[in-house]
């Protein structure tokens, strides 16, 4: 039982001194990369946080895998993630391999029944993000969408009378059919 609850100070030390190289490497690896690193834009963003998390806990929790090894990970990941990224804006071709696209739940008040079964969203979900984008009035919606993070955006006004620009849809699925 003891080793289930008790540790030698030996390791606590080891792991506040693996905290403390790895923290500092992940700290100086996104001051390098830019903070896209942690974004949430891209199923690749996605990936990269649960990575670094990942590696982040159990490069100081544990000795699998060495410090050494764990750092040159985090470099690996992060030169990765840079490197998507590079490429998503030099490519079209490739943002299209790595990026989802976002797709159109609703025009105006209409639910789209078709995009929300192809995206895996119900009513419900769509109901619970009009409610929290303060929606009052179903009039005064100009479009939901399913946004390529897994979000959903709530395009509206307080009085329905604007007109939506039609370039905040220019790369969603299902903005031109009828």
């Amino acid at each position: 039982m003891d080793k289930w609850v008790l540790a030698s100070p030996e390791s606590f030390l080891w792991v506040l001194l693996s905290f403390l190289i790895v923290y500092a490497a992940i700290i100086a690896f996104t001051r390098a990369a830019g903070l896209r690193s942690f974004s949430k834009m891209s199923a690749s963003d996605f990936a990269m946080t649960v990575a670094v998390g990942s590696l982040f806990g159990s490069s100081i929790a544990t000795s699998s895998p060495p410090l050494l090894v764990a750092l040159f990970a985090f470099a690996l990941l992060f030169a990765g993630q840079w490197g998507v990224a590079r490429a998503r804006r030099r490519s079209a071709v490739f943002r299209k391999i790595v990026d989802n696209q976002p797709i159109l739940l609703m025009r105006g008040s209409e639910l789209l029944e078709e995009n929300m079964v192809r995206s895996s969203v119900t009513e419900e979900d769509i109901r619970a993000k009009l409610r929290e984008a303060n929606v009052l009035n179903l009039d005064n919606i100009a479009a939901v969408v399913f946004e390529t993070t897994g979000d959903i955006s709530v395009l509206h006004s307080s009085n329905g009378a604007q007109e939506l620009d039609p370039w905040l849809l220019d790369d969603v699925v299902g903005r031109d059919a009828e």
